[in-house]
This record gives C-alpha cells, sequence and structure tokens, in this order.
C-alpha cells in the first residue's frame, strides 16, 4: 500500500472545503423573489419574439420592395402623406374643415335652386311616356295579286309617289288594250254613222224642196234623218262609256304599282317577291296584308299619360324638358300640344300630346321618353 504523504493530504482537504457550498450564497438578495425572477423570465421571452418577428417583416418588406420598387414607393409615400395628413392636423381643425366644405355644398345647392327658380324653369310635373308618330302607315294593296318586285327595305327614306312594289300586272294589261280596241272599234263606227247622217240629211233637202214628191217620200227622208242622227248620238255615248272603260283599266292596272303615299321612313319590310298581298286577311295565313310599314319622321311627338290628380297644372303652350331613356343627358325641348278631352277610368290619366320642337334621327318611334313640366315665370304657386 503506498502511503500518502501529508502535503498530498493537505491539498485534498483544501480542494474538498473548495467544492462545499457556502449557505451564505444560497440566499437572494433583498428585494427579488422566485416570482420576481419567473415574470423576468416570461418578459424576455416576449421581448425576444416581438424582436424576431419585427426583424421578419422588416425582412419581407425589403424583400417585397426589391420585387416591385414603383409599387412600394408609392404605397410608402401614401403611408407616409396619410401619417404626417392625420398627424399633423388637430381634430378641431379636421372637423372646422369638413364643416365648411357642407356648407358651401349647401350653399351651391340653395344657388342653384335659386337660379332655377329666377329663371322660371321649376318643375311643376314629372311624367313618362313614349315617342309616337301622327302619320305612320301600312302601306298595302288595293288589289289582289301576285308580287313581282319589292323595293322598300328597312331604314330608307322615300318621297310621295315613290315604287315600293310592283305586282304581276299581265291581266289588267290585257283588259286595257281591249277597253282601247273597243275604243277605237267605236270610233270608226262613229265615222260610218256620221256619213249616213249626211246622206239621210241631204236626200231630206232635196225631197223637201222637189215639188214633185209626193207626202210619203217627205215623211221617208225625213225618219231616215232622225235615224242617222239618233245612231250618231248612240254611237257617241257608247264612244263615252269606252273611254270611261279606258280610264277605269288604266287606273286598275296603275293600282299593280304601290307607290308611297307621303314623305317618310321605311321601318318594317313585310312581305318578299313571290307573296300574294291582298287588301284584307281573306287567303289564310300565306296572304300577305302589306308590303311596308312607312313612317313620317316630320311628325314625331310625345305621348304622355298624367294623373288626373295633377292634370291642373298641364295647360296648353307650357313648355316641357324631355329627355330619352336611350340618351338621359340630353335636353330636348318641347311645349303641349293638347290635352285629350277624354280619361282612361282604369288608370286614372289623362293623355297629353307634347310637340318635340327639335328635329333630330336620333329620335325614333316608341322610343320612351321622361317629360318635366315647367313653370311659367309669371304663375303663381299651384
Amino acid at each position: 500500500m503506498v502511503e500518502q504523504s501529508p502535503q498530498n493530504t493537505a491539498s485534498k482537504s483544501e480542494l474538498l472545503n473548495k467544492l462545499k457550498i457556502d449557505k451564505a450564497l444560497k440566499q437572494l438578495p433583498e428585494g427579488y423573489s422566485l416570482g420576481n425572477l419567473l415574470m423576468l423570465c416570461v418578459s424576455s421571452l416576449l421581448l425576444g419574439s416581438l424582436l424576431s418577428y419585427y426583424f421578419f417583416a422588416k425582412d419581407q418588406s425589403s424583400r417585397l420592395a426589391s420585387s416591385n420598387p414603383v409599387k412600394s414607393r408609392l404605397m410608402t409615400d401614401d403611408q407616409q402623406s396619410n401619417t404626417t395628413s392625420s398627424t399633423s392636423l388637430p381634430q378641431s381643425l379636421v372637423e372646422a374643415r369638413t364643416s365648411s366644405s357642407q356648407t358651401s355644398h349647401s350653399q351651391t345647392s340653395v344657388s342653384q335652386t335659386s337660379r332655377s327658380q329666377a329663371s322660371g324653369t321649376e318643375i311643376l310635373l314629372n311624367a313618362s311616356g313614349y315617342i309616337t308618330a301622327r302619320r305612320m302607315a301600312t302601306v298595302s294593296s288595293q288589289v289582289m295579286g301576285l308580287i313581282k318586285r319589292v323595293n322598300a327595305e328597312e331604314g330608307i327614306s322615300v318621297v310621295k309617289g315613290q315604287v315600293l312594289a310592283t305586282l304581276d300586272d299581265a291581266i289588267p294589261k290585257v283588259s286595257l288594250q281591249q277597253a282601247k280596241a273597243q275604243l277605237k272599234s267605236l270610233s270608226a263606227q262613229l265615222e260610218s254613222v256620221k256619213a249616213s247622217m249626211t246622206e239621210a240629211a241631204l236626200n231630206y233637202t232635196r225631197v223637201k224642196n222637189n215639188q214633185y214628191s209626193s207626202d210619203a217620200a217627205k215623211t221617208l227622208s225625213l225618219t231616215n234623218r232622225k235615224k242617222a242622227n239618233a245612231l250618231v248620238n248612240q254611237i257617241l255615248a257608247e264612244i263615252n262609256v269606252a273611254t270611261i272603260n279606258v280610264t277605269r283599266q288604266q287606273q286598275l292596272l296603275e293600282q299593280y304599282t304601290i307607290r308611297a303615299p307621303f314623305d317618310g321612313v321605311v321601318t318594317m319590310k313585310n312581305a318578299q317577291p313571290g307573296e300574294i298581298v291582298s287588301p284584307g286577311s281573306a287567303g289564310g295565313g300565306f296572304t300577305r296584308t302589306g308590303i311596308c310599314t312607312l313612317v313620317d319622321m316630320s311628325s314625331l311627338e310625345i305621348e304622355v299619360d298624367v294623373n288626373e290628380s295633377y292634370i291642373g297644372r298641364v295647360y296648353p303652350n307650357q313648355r316641357v324638358t324631355a329627355s330619352l331613356d336611350a340618351y338621359p343627358d340630353w335636353s330636348i325641348p318641347a311645349s303641349v300640344i293638347a290635352i285629350i278631352p277624354t280619361a282612361d277610368r282604369g288608370k286614372a290619366t289623362v293623355s297629353v300630346r307634347i310637340k318635340i320642337e327639335l328635329r333630330d334621327k336620333k329620335i325614333l318611334p316608341d322610343m320612351g321618353v321622361k317629360v318635366a313640366f315647367l313653370k311659367a315665370e309669371n304663375e303663381g304657386s299651384l
């Protein structure tokens, strides 16, 4: 066994003394406790988390800025301006500015109202209606026939007397030629009868002046002269009838050519070549009753229905402002033509005709329109 020297024993005892825990050190300083230490640890963890989130968000914003520098610059400027405006202006100044803007807006509306009243444009009544045409016709034929050609197309302008369609006129042409031939035959007969009448007149004169003529010869010559005169009058009457027949056949032939009754615009084409047209509905569904629909655009006007409770606010020649539903920002000057002197019992309304003072191609039949009846300057309050 190896014996330990006294020096080694002393060094070991010193080392063991160093490893001992001093009880004085185990006591915490004054004012600190275990709860305080735990709160300090939790606070440190929260602070670390917040710092980590801040640096992470800053890194993300820097990446977005590098990918779209213009957008980020605009967002930054807007945020700065909003922040500056919100932080630099006091709340009282903001409220004052808001109240001043509201005051100016109310003053503007009041001034506009006063100007409208001063200029005599106060609205008494609003109503709605439609654009109507006073002259509109479905052009048809007076006779039944086969359509050969149609010259009418939607949207074209026509003048009075222009040919819109033609029908098969072979039969009326033959009838006209027959009437003319009969007239020519009667004219030839008239010449023959006139020659006979001249001979009868000469014979009567010779017999009358002859002293040796008997009474029977004188009577016969007088009778022959009267017969010749009667025959001439008969032929003249027949010629008159034949002339009327020729005129009738000419008019009948003209009916196979359909013409425009007035100036206007074709709005609808109702028939095609090869179809049969008839003035009535005879013939079933395969027979057309019209060639086209013609509208006189110069006769357009507005027709509205006004509630009978407010019809007292409307009078003839009253100024009206109209606006089409298709062009709501377009103000059209108009005036009242007449109030229809009857009421609709079912709707309790009265129809009013309104004249359009402006002519424009954009105004079309059956368009919806809203009208405002204006108050005159010298008109009292209703």
